[in-house]
């Protein structure tokens, strides 16, 4: 039965419920989608708070998500691009975060092979508002950027894309994910009070750019002497109307297809921190409300163990190692150190049946052992 992440009234992640749906039917040129994997975005969070209704207007009940990947289940008529079977990732105006979505033929790619499930379905917010971030500062060799949240998904990819056009970055994130940064080239710092005094100690020249994933941090770039009309903002609208800083908004299929392919090159990386079951989607959004994680969360709805791993499946959650850095928290018990992919279910079904048939060799084993150490009866 299809199924869904729904709320029906404004809070914290305590309000999400998963519940059956009626199966989506595509309509004139959309294609319904089996969706494998879907991102985490902090505005969903601000949106289930209910928070900036101006700007962020939501009917209750309210489904949840954008970014998502999948594989293609029908096509509506005037579809041509996309036939059944297909691999896709793209995003759904609203409602990702369910077994199958209908989303229209114009905003789905084809998935590149060498992008994994996982980072297919987290690119679409976080790429392209990096990718029209930097794309809008016209960045070069003389340019410093501080970008906070660097660690984010965001952050994480706008830092590379400033990297790739010779900019010196400086990233704030919390100290334990100093060495994170550290892999792509940016410059850490700490969160906090006094970060223009921070940034002006680790840089020798002038801060020519910001980039604020973080919120909040307008009065500080100000301070740097960066023009407002080079200070970015996701979430700060405070700092928009006050100060006149500059919006980052989600791009389009085009802006999404660069991404992609400077992804698939492996030219920048999108780090997987956290990939949550369905059922667990509060634990995933309470993780990404503490913004304590490297890259993206995710919501897998078809997480699978590679082949040779051996899994509890009651504690199915591991992180994807892109970069090889493991994330600390409580891991699944395995015999081998392998992450976990997005399949059909067979390999867990597999490794279940080869558990169940090795305990019943035990018990076998034990009670032949048994009988055998038993006294014979008297006579």
């Amino acid at each position: 039965m299809p199924h869904a992440v729904r709320y029906t009234r404004f809070g914290g992640p305590e309000v999400l419920e998963v519940g059956d749906i009626a199966m989506p039917e595509p309509g004139a040129g959309e294609v319904l989608v089996e969706v494998f994997a879907t991102g985490l975005n902090p505005a969903e969070s601000s949106m289930r708070r209910g928070d900036h209704p101006e700007r962020w207007p939501v009917e209750l009940p309210a489904a949840q998500g954008r970014d998502l990947a999948g594989v293609v289940v029908a096509t509506g008529p005037g579809v041509f691009g996309f036939s059944k079977g297909d691999e896709v990732m793209g995003y759904s105006d609203r409602g990702a975060q369910a077994t199958h979505v209908v989303v229209p033929e114009g905003h789905l790619l084809a998935k590149p092979p060498a992008i994994t499930w996982e980072v297919a379905g987290s690119l679409y917010t976080a790429g392209t508002i990096a990718w029209s971030a930097v794309e809008g500062l016209a960045l070069a060799s003389d340019d410093t950027i501080v970008v906070t949240a660097a660690a984010g998904g965001v952050g994480c990819l706008a830092a590379q894309f400033a990297r790739m056009r010779g900019a010196t970055v400086v990233g704030t994130s919390v100290e334990t994910r100093f060495d994170f940064l550290a892999q792509f080239g940016v410059i850490p710092t700490g969160y906090g009070p006094g970060l223009a005094d921070r940034v002006r100690a680790l840089v020798p020249g002038p801060v020519t750019a910001f980039l604020d994933f973080l919120g909040g941090q307008a009065a500080e770039a100000l301070a740097l002497g960066v023009a407002p009309s080079r200070i970015t903002t996701v979430l700060d609208w405070d700092a928009v109307d006050e100060h006149g800083v500059r919006t980052a908004e989600p791009g389009d299929l085009v802006a999404l297809g660069r991404v992609a392919a400077l992804v698939a090159a492996h030219r920048v990386r999108l780090p997987i921190a956290d990939v949550f079951p369905v059922d667990r989607v509060a634990d995933a959004y309470r993780a990404l409300d503490r913004r304590d994680a490297p890259g993206k969360i995710v919501l897998g709805f078809r997480v699978v163990g590679y082949p040779g791993e051996r899994a509890h499946e009651p504690e199915l959650k591991e992180q994807d190692v892109t970069l090889g850095v493991l994330t600390p928290h409580d891991h699944i018990d395995v015999e081998e150190d392998v992450p976990h992919a997005i399949g059909d279910g067979s390999v867990r079904r597999r490794h279940r049946e080869e558990r169940e048939r090795a305990a019943d060799a035990a018990a076998a084993a034990a009670t032949a052992a048994a009988a055998q150490e038993s006294p014979p009866p008297a006579k």
